[in-house]
């Protein structure tokens, strides 16, 4: 077999493959229209749910707006990927299929833009509300636990004071046996203790006071965010849990900024520095001028110790006061579209779901350019003649017989009747025996058909 007749027989196969093809495509064409349609009502239906989410008002106009956009939206999707998968796999050169490639990436940004946002938004967007009501729970719980450990690191500062106030009591004790200045009794030494020691019990007494208060904050606050996260998680429509969820906060933010204004580390620092700064001096009352003598000398170190003092408890109100605050938490109500963005990463098979019903057409769009590419490939190289299956070419076959008929009928009509009144002087033409040709030898005679 010669290099020729291989050619024949690879060409021949091609024509078959290209023609095994083409019958393929032409059943899926069938019901194409029908999927892709089916696809772009589906994303107006999820579009319409979405959309009705972001109105605020549920009257007719809204109703009906939320409608057009989703009719609007599938007509959109129909149209385009009805235009790509008809002109996409038609195209042959390398630009004009470049062309059309970045024409589907720009439509598909749009489609998401205008409709695959909005279909993840129905398909979870009360989760994803959900999810910001947790978030927004932690958040607030964050907040009030550190409000209280900053108001507890406050109320500590009462065992500071108890110390410091203790300690000018003892001496006081030692004054009053006279172990002190060596006068006993309760002269002016022992009266400057005392009044220290007064001022510190009444700031003892304002901390403790407050303990209660801070308790009381920080168990309501627990309540509230009990209740809180209950909401996040009960059945039912998500719209009527945020509004509650919404009244909790504001409570909530409430006892935090309550229980921030609880702290007595202000309170200690002040009283602090008026400890030392603020000292009421007795007149000295000894007897002899020896006796005032050491009694205004131990005066002198009482303050000196009463300033150490006072230093040791303003140093330790200001670690409390630098103490980082508790973090600022303020709700927003959001919408379900809003909040499907905002946590977009946790809401992955939505999203993916959502934009898959919208980009699905261009796998098809794909696999019919690569199966036209076939096709195209598969018929190269054959003549136009040996690509007819048997129904062209019966069809060719009828064409030509009308082609003729019309032909032989045409100049019979169009000239002048004939005279039958005059003689005939020539016998009629001998006609040929021979029968018309068959289309048998038709086929044979068309260009590129041998016998």
């Amino acid at each position: 077999m010669d290099t020729d007749t291989r050619m024949s027989d690879a060409q021949a196969r091609g024509v078959r493959y290209a023609r095994e093809l083409q019958g393929h495509i032409t059943w899926l064409d069938t019901f194409s229209g029908t999927a892709l349609g089916v696809l772009a009502v589906a994303s107006g239906i999820y579009t319409y749910l979405g959309v009705s989410s972001l109105l605020d008002e549920n009257g007719a106009m809204s109703v009906f707006a939320a409608i057009a956009y989703s009719v609007a939206v599938s007509v959109g999707i129909f149209v385009f990927w009805s235009y790509m998968m008809r002109l996409f796999p038609a195209v042959r050169t390398a630009q004009a299929r470049i062309g059309l490639l970045a024409a589907m990436g720009l439509g598909s940004l749009a489609i998401v833009a205008m409709s695959s946002w909005l279909n993840a938004a129905a398909l979870a967007g009360s989760a994803a509300v959900e999810q910001h009501l947790a978030e927004t729970v932690q958040r607030y719980q964050t907040s009030l636990e550190r409000a209280h450990e900053v108001a507890l690191s406050g109320q500590a500062l009462e065992r500071d004071v108890a110390r410091t106030r203790q300690g000018f009591e003892d001496l006081s004790e030692q004054e009053a046996t006279g172990n002190l200045s060596g006068l006993a009794g309760r002269g002016a030494v022992f009266r400057v203790l005392r009044q220290k020691s007064s001022e510190l019990v009444a700031l003892e007494t304002q901390i403790a006071a407050q303990t209660p208060r801070v308790d009381a904050a920080f168990t309501q606050g627990n309540a509230l965010l009990s209740r809180m996260r209950a909401l996040t998680v009960e059945s039912g429509a998500v719209e009527p849990r945020s509004v509650e969820f919404s009244e909790l906060a504001v409570q909530l933010q409430g006892l935090i900024t309550q229980l921030r204004q609880l702290s007595v580390a202000s309170l200690v620092e002040r009283a602090a520095q008026d400890l030392a700064a603020s000292v009421v001096l007795p007149e000295l009352d000894g007897a002899t001028a020896e006796n005032r003598g050491d009694q205004a000398a131990t005066i002198t170190s009482v303050l000196d110790v009463l300033a150490q003092r006072a230093a040791t408890l303003e140093g330790a109100a200001r670690q409390v006061l630098a103490l980082a605050p508790p973090p600022e938490v303020s709700y927003a109500p959001i919408s379900a579209a809003d909040a499907v963005i905002l946590y977009a990463g946790n809401f992955v098979p939505s999203w993916a779901g959502a934009i898959a019903i919208d980009l699905l057409p261009a796998v098809l769009v794909f696999i019919l350019a690569i199966t036209h590419s076939a096709i195209r490939s598969g018929r190269e190289g054959a003549a136009v003649e040996d690509t007819l299956t048997l129904a062209e070419l019966r069809a060719a076959l009828a064409a030509v017989r009308d082609v003729e008929n019309a032909m032989q009928t045409t100049p019979q009509h169009s000239g002048p009747a004939p005279d039958t009144s005059a003689p005939q002087s020539n016998p009629p033409a001998e006609t040929d025996p021979s029968p018309p040709p068959t289309d048998a030898a038709k086929i044979h005679s068309l260009p590129g058909k041998t016998p």
